[in-house]
């Protein structure tokens, strides 16, 4: 009896300890991202920014696009209006907070189609090798030679501006970086030997693609998506204040921007308040995606 209850004493706290080191990695990740004030001011901004473009319109103030001459040009903090009114009258508040889900929407978008065709192209490219590979690099070389606004810019005078148009512009000029990216990954993946052992033993290639190689590609696909949605927010209001993106009178950060440089000396707060938008959207990002980088890559997890 006492032999007994001497093991179950030991086995006891094996146990509890075992239980312990079984932390959900949601926890794990939480706790880190508390550690990092950066990552955490980044995380805040990116909630908020959601919560902005999900919850826009039962929270905006005003109808976006109603015009109230008579209440033009009104300044921050007058008669109701919290950052004031446009050249029209409209309420600068609540068509930030409109504009907010047509960054998310483009962002998002984007970032799925460019990385969905980057990292096919990239895995094929990269593992394949031979003519495959060359086409593919040899495209990537060819459009690396444009500068991306001017590419996106050209594409968008083409086939015309609009909501639909530009994610598909930013979509044709985005892919590239994926597919570098991932195809510099696979051939460091092929030549390690868990994938040579499956290659000698004669496992198929479809396998060893989707079981070996692919689950290996999601971490740098996750950090360079977070850093690209940044790149594409900025992109859209470069192109919708150049007049090819997002047009009137769908509130979008761009041509709120544009709409408002005619203003810049009269009415500063046509364009301070889309531009702190954009700047603080971009730097969330940016700040997360850095922490999100530095936890997820191994070769920065013990820094």
């Amino acid at each position: 009896m006492n032999q007994t209850t001497i093991t179950s004493s030991e086995v006891n706290p094996r146990s509890m300890n075992l239980s312990r080191k079984k932390e959900p990695k949601w926890r794990v990740y939480l706790r880190r991202l508390l550690k990092s004030p950066t990552g955490t001011i980044g995380f805040v901004i990116i909630l908020g920014v959601l919560f902005l473009g999900i919850c826009g319109p039962w929270i905006a103030p005003y109808d976006p696009n109603q015009a109230e001459l008579g209440k033009k040009l009104l300044p921050p903090m007058s008669e109701g209006h919290l950052l004031g009114t446009d050249q029209l009258g409209r309420d600068i508040f609540s068509r930030l907070i409109h504009g907010t889900s047509v960054s998310l929407i483009i962002g998002s978008c984007t970032v799925l189609f460019a990385g969905l065709i980057g990292t096919t192209l990239g895995l094929v490219a990269g593992y394949f090798r031979g003519w495959a590979d060359t086409i593919i690099m040899r495209i990537v070389d060819v459009k690396l030679s444009f500068p991306f606004v001017l590419l996106v810019l050209v594409i968008n005078a083409v086939m015309g501006a609009g909501l639909q148009n530009i994610i598909i512009s930013l979509v044709f000029a985005g892919w590239i970086i994926y597919a570098r990216v991932v195809r510099s990954e696979v051939l460091a993946l092929r030549e390690k030997e868990f994938i040579l052992s499956c290659i000698a033993t004669g496992v198929p290639r479809w396998e060893i693609i989707v079981r070996h190689i692919v689950p290996n590609l999601f971490t740098p696909i996750i950090v360079l998506s977070s850093l690209q949605i940044a790149t594409y927010i900025i992109a859209e209001a470069s192109i919708s204040f150049l007049g090819f993106g997002v047009q009137p009178p769908q509130p979008a950060w761009g041509n709120m921007l544009s709409e408002g440089k005619d203003y810049i000396f009269s009415a500063w707060w046509l364009i301070t308040f889309p531009g702190i938008a954009i700047v603080l959207t971009a730097l969330g990002v940016n700040l997360f995606g850095d922490w999100l980088r530095d936890v997820l890559d191994p070769e920065l997890k013990g820094n």
